[in-house]
């Protein structure tokens, strides 16, 4: 090889330990650098070439030109970043859920400093004050202040709840947009990549760790699916559709109920809409939600992924009340949501306190069932079969001026009974028409709506429609718990006290323990705690396999200190090698030209 040649390779050897010196720099510069994977300098030599060809001869008469830095490799595993990525969604998944939980125990555990477990106790007391002395104007004024507190209180924990599922519905408008922001990015960075590597001789690893950093981030917000076409494109599915392909990004929408304000995540491409006459877009997204939530959760079918998810279930999709644990076909709508499932429980202990105390009260107050329609001498049907009534009563026992039978809890927006007129025939002691007739009043108890809940909610006893009466709250004594022939009703106290004590109550219909009042609020608290104790495990669990995870790829993809100096010290060396070659054929050329003067 001429002397002159080989200063090539010597050049090249510089040349290549110089730019490993700068990728070892650049891995150790990015030490702590959030989503940064190490790079790995790939050499080879560089072509060869050729003096003479020789058929006869093993090989060719070469000489080669030294070494070249082929490729900067970047060290990722696809199969540890999928593992990574699914089992991060799962465990924000549980994160979730157990904040959640926490927050709910919050609201039933403390309230303005005072549980609410007190104000039920304080109910109960004043129930079992009021049967050892009924007539007493004190134990009665007792009774119904304890009864407004117990609403007052009640009202604050499912406000509470409420204000949770509000702020829920804002965290999953942040997160939608968040996520369409993540998309935008994704198809930045491919456009970027792309235009680098086109060539085929740089790679734009800096690019693809900001691209996978992005991957991981999304992966913990929903359930993705990934890869990367043949043009270095990232495409990526959320829930099985397309969210990112080719240069395109699929963004979802919010869809908002006008009823609750509650945001649904859509595909605008899978939805379909009309315009509206001032050019807006009104969408139908039946058929195109992001999310399937009346899917079983579980880890095997991989359904538990995804914070934005866990947000969707545990804020539901409405304000759940007693009618949505009535029966297991309506208990099935919130079951999943623990938010709705929560305010269903505890709206039910609620409803079926002032319902018995009303029932109990109505009773006194000589409000019975028709055994069959009460018709007016027209025919007109002043009372039907099967609904509960009294004669109008002025000055009557549990009574109120106007001769409504006292209610303790009444509703804000419709009246607990409603009056009716009508002239009715006269019987006489035999039950036969006399030939007269007579004006009747009736007090009908309004019954509650239970078939359309939702379009009918201000007929229910439901904490948001619940109020104790503001006449009673004015005059306790109204109450009088003193019999027509001025004995003092026993009954109606011992039927109070009784009311608490039974055990006939259940949070839900897949619970079959029955309980009282008392008991029943006691069992919703360790309902709360049990599942908010199992979530938190599950995330505990969950937290240690994503760092198992995260660890194992670490080892492949995470830069070493240690590692990074030997290369400096190994490369360095090279560098000095090389330099020290070129000085040799330097002073062989000085040597030959000016001391032998060749």
């Amino acid at each position: 090889m001429p002397l002159m040649g080989s200063l090539y390779v010597g050049n090249s050897g510089m040349q290549t330990s110089q730019n490993a010196l700068n990728t070892t720099a650049h891995n150790l510069s990015n030490l702590d650098t959030t989503g940064y994977v190490r790079q790995q300098v790939q050499q080879s030599t560089k072509s060869y070439m050729t003096l003479a060809v020789n058929a006869k001869a093993i090989t060719n008469q070469q000489t080669g030109l030294g070494v070249t830095y082929s490729r900067v490799k970047h060290i990722r595993d696809y199969f540890l970043d999928k593992s990574y990525r699914r089992e991060s969604g799962r465990s924000m998944f549980y994160q979730v859920s157990a904040e959640v939980m926490s927050e709910v125990e919050d609201q039933l555990g403390e309230m303005n400093g005072e549980a609410f477990q007190n104000t039920l106790t304080d109910f109960w007391t004043s129930i079992q004050e009021l049967t050892k002395d009924p007539s007493s104007s004190v134990t009665q004024g007792l009774f119904v202040q304890s009864a407004a507190e117990f609403v007052e209180k009640a009202q604050a924990v499912y406000g509470g709840l409420s204000a949770y599922q509000d702020n829920l519905n804002a965290q999953i408008k942040e997160q939608v947009e968040i996520i369409n922001s993540y998309g935008q990015k994704l198809i930045t960075l491919n456009e970027a990549i792309r235009g680098i590597e086109t060539g085929g001789i740089e790679s734009a690893n800096d690019l693809r760790d900001a691209r996978d950093q992005l991957l991981d981030e999304l992966s913990q917000m929903v359930d993705i699916d990934f890869g990367e076409d043949i043009r270095g494109n990232v495409w990526v599915k959320i829930e099985g559709t397309d969210f990112i392909k080719g240069d395109r990004c699929f963004e979802i929408g919010l869809d908002v109920d006008e009823n609750t304000g509650f945001y649904t995540p859509f595909w605008y491409e899978n939805a379909t809409y009309r315009t509206l006459a001032n050019g807006k877009r009104e969408y139908i997204i039946d058929g195109a939600e992001v999310f399937k939530l009346n899917k079983e959760i579980s880890s095997n079918l991989n359904t538990d992924i995804g914070g934005l998810k866990a947000m969707l279930l545990a804020r539901g999709d409405h304000r759940a009340n007693y009618t949505d644990v009535a029966d297991e076909k309506t208990y099935g709508n919130v079951s999943q949501s623990i938010l709705m499932n929560i305010q269903a429980e505890f709206d039910q202990l609620i409803h079926n306190v002032a319902v018995k105390v009303n029932e109990i009260l109505a009773a006194a107050a000589g409000v019975k069932q028709a055994e069959a329609d009460v018709l007016a001498a027209d025919g007109t049907v002043l009372v039907k079969k099967g609904e509960y009534f009294c004669e109008n009563n002025v000055g009557g026992y549990m009574r109120k001026d106007d001769g409504s039978p006292i209610q303790m809890f009444t509703k804000v927006s419709s009246e607990g009974y409603r009056k009716v007129t009508g002239m009715v025939d006269v019987l006489d002691e035999n039950g036969n028409p006399t030939g007269q007739q007579e004006e009747k009043e009736y007090w009908v108890y309004n019954e509650e709506n239970q078939e359309n809940p939702q379009d009918a909610r201000e007929t229910l006893y439901t904490i948001e429609n619940l109020r104790v009466d503001a006449e009673l709250m004015q005059k306790p004594s109204m109450l009088g718990f003193r019999l027509e022939d001025g004995s003092e009703d026993k009954a109606t106290a011992d039927s109070l006290k009784e009311a608490f004590m039974e055990e006939k109550y259940s949070l839900n219909p897949n619970v079959k323990k029955k309980a009282s009042f008392v008991d029943y609020y006691d069992d919703l608290v360790a309902q709360v705690a049990n599942s908010g104790y199992a979530f938190r495990s599950i995330y505990v669990n969950q937290e240690g396999t994503v760092d198992s995870v995260y660890a194992a790829r670490e080892q492949v993809s995470g830069v070493s200190s240690d590692e990074e100096l030997s290369n400096m010290i190994k490369f360095q060396n090279a560098y000095n090698a090389s330099s020290r070659y070129i000085n040799v054929l330097d002073e062989m050329l000085e040597h030959l030209l000016s001391t032998l003067g060749v």
